[in-house]
């Protein structure tokens, strides 16, 4: 396996970019998932390894990136919040969240996104929905496929926000935004990324998005039927408690703004 390079380009941005792998049991997919990743587009490179069984840790350290492990297994969202504190440790101004089986959400993506960034957005979201007709041509599940739209079709009424997609693994997290919403109080669970969706929009942060690429033909992780009905359902719940912040009812995830 060969070691990777991050090269450094005289791109004179302000700002320090960097990638944040969430592995699990990826130690076989990870090398395409390095492939893919746009390294001139970073500064710095991590991989959180939560728990795997696989020897996905090893693999990563073999392969050159700095690696983080915990165990036992924390959660998609717990292992994103250690990524996150251990980013912004390194001094990241945006971290870029990256799934370690490579094929779901192309990180080439970081590409599109980079306007974006200079703009000062401090949340952006891969979208499959901005070319329409291209998540089901990539193999997209037609179930999930309708379950995503009809979600994303009342978030965007709740929450207010422009996008055509709200649960996306593709997503960019601005340093503001961290410093601003108390993402630490949110779920260990999937539940994270719809969470924070919310609270960027609640605390009036910039959301946009760019398009991403999924392939579903190749070996990918996947969150599974049961699990994904059990997220959608607690969904409704997040907006149920951004509507009761709205009018002065608080949580732990929706706090008073000020």
């Amino acid at each position: 396996m060969k070691a990777i390079t991050i090269k450094k380009t005289k791109s004179g941005r302000k700002y320090k970019t960097i990638g944040v792998i969430l592995a699990y049991n990826c130690a076989k997919m990870l090398p395409r998932a390095l492939e893919r990743i746009p390294m001139e587009e970073l500064d710095d490179l991590i991989l959180m390894d939560d728990g795997s069984k696989d020897g996905t840790y090893e693999v990563a350290q073999k392969l050159g990136i700095k690696a983080f492990r915990h165990v036992p297994n924390r959660g998609y969202g717990g292992n994103l919040k250690a990524g996150i504190e251990k980013a912004l440790e390194m001094g990241a101004d945006y971290i870029v969240e990256i799934h370690g089986d490579g094929a779901q959400f192309n990180p080439k993506s970081i590409i599109y996104a980079r306007k974006n960034m200079d703009e000062g957005a401090q949340l952006i979201l891969g979208s499959r929905f901005q070319q329409p007709g291209k998540a089901l041509a990539d193999g997209m599940p037609l179930i999930r496929f309708i379950a995503n739209r009809f979600l994303s079709f009342f978030d965007r009424i709740v929450l207010g926000l422009p996008l055509t997609e709200f649960h996306t693994g593709f997503r960019i997290y601005g340093k503001k935004l961290l410093h601003v919403v108390p993402y630490k109080a949110n779920s260990n669970d999937y539940l994270f990324s719809f969470q924070i969706i919310a609270q960027a929009a609640y605390y009036r942060m910039p959301v946009r998005e760019v398009p991403v690429e999924a392939d579903y033909k190749s070996e990918h992780t996947s969150h599974s039927i049961k699990g994904a009905s059990i997220y959608a359902i607690k969904t409704f719940g997040v907006l149920g408690q951004f509507v009761a912040a709205r009018i002065g009812i608080h949580s732990k995830i929706f706090s008073k703004r000020k």
